[in-house]
């Protein structure tokens, strides 16, 4: 997406502020690229949307976009376009959550949408000079709203993308996969593959592992354990089923109930056997390579 500010609209800010002559033939706001929040909810008509009417001095004035703008200096995009949410419509960190992100690549300059979803009420509001406007707006609405033309140019794989992904790990399995001597400590390394899963939901994984679109996908994470392992608890973010009885039952329940609204189910298992199980109630099936790594 293209600069949102007119060279004389206000002073430089922060380091990351500017504008870069890109070989692409256009000039872009954002010495280190920028980033905008794509959030919805659900509503009572189906999926919003929070757009901002952008003020007509901004460069494609009047159109409708996303809260978003220059990244700082070392800042990461799903940082950057949250700080740029709160900033321009007053968005609470706390009421959402990132699910994946998906990156316009020039050749000198980058621009991330940050699609997040509301996880608790919230109502945008019109917080500095560069909105007009900031409010939930229907998807279905959309073709009559005169949109930013980037914004527009990406909507047809964003709307493929506002979906939540869920990762449901087989512990017995992928602790299996490496010969670390876990076979020494079953509860102890399944407690470090709990922490290493609780920092891959924020790393996120790469869509094009898991054959999604975008750029990366944030996941909720189940995992879900048996036997000796039974008595590593949820931490991190990461949440913890024990198995009453086989795993694999278990697993297959998970995946199941995850698998409803949309929503994306990934099981992490190298058994062949569990792989059709989960794959018959909606899931895919990836290496448990993918989230040791």
């Amino acid at each position: 997406m293209t600069a949102d500010r007119p060279p004389d609209a206000r002073p430089q800010r922060e380091p990351g502020d500017g504008w870069v002559a890109c070989a692409c033939g256009e000039q872009h706001w954002g010495l280190v690229g920028a980033a905008g929040l794509l959030l919805r909810r659900r509503g009572d008509d189906g999926v919003e949307l929070v757009l901002q009417h952008r003020a007509l001095w901004s460069h494609h004035g009047g159109t409708w976009g996303l809260p978003g703008g220059a990244l700082h200096l070392g800042e990461r995009p799903t940082d950057g376009a949250v700080r740029e949410a709160m900033e321009e419509a007053g968005v609470e960190p706390e009421t959402i959550r990132v699910r994946a992100d998906r990156a316009l690549v020039h050749p000198d300059w980058s621009y991330t949408t940050v699609l997040a979803e509301a996880v608790a009420p919230w109502e945008p509001r019109v917080t500095d000079r560069e909105s007009l406007q900031v409010r939930w707006v229907p998807l279905r609405d959309l073709g009559s709203y005169q949109l930013l033309p980037a914004f527009a140019d990406a909507l047809p794989e964003l709307r493929q993308m506002l979906r939540r992904l869920v990762l449901v790990v087989d512990a017995a399995n992928v602790v299996g996969s490496r010969p670390d001597g876990w076979w020494k400590d079953r509860a102890g390394a399944t407690a470090r593959l709990r922490d290493h899963l609780a920092g891959l939901a924020t790393a996120g994984l790469a869509a094009e592992d898991l054959g999604l679109p975008g750029r990366r996908w944030y996941p909720e994470i189940v995992l879900v354990t048996e036997g000796a392992a039974r008595t590593v608890q949820p931490a991190g973010g990461v949440q913890v089923r024990a198995a009453d009885g086989a795993g694999d039952d278990a697993i297959v329940r998970a995946a199941r109930a995850a698998a409803q609204d949309g929503t994306v189910v990934a099981v992490a298992t190298a058994d062949r056997e569990l792989q059709g199980r989960v794959r018959a109630v909606g899931a895919h099936p990836v290496p448990p390579r993918l989230v040791r790594n």
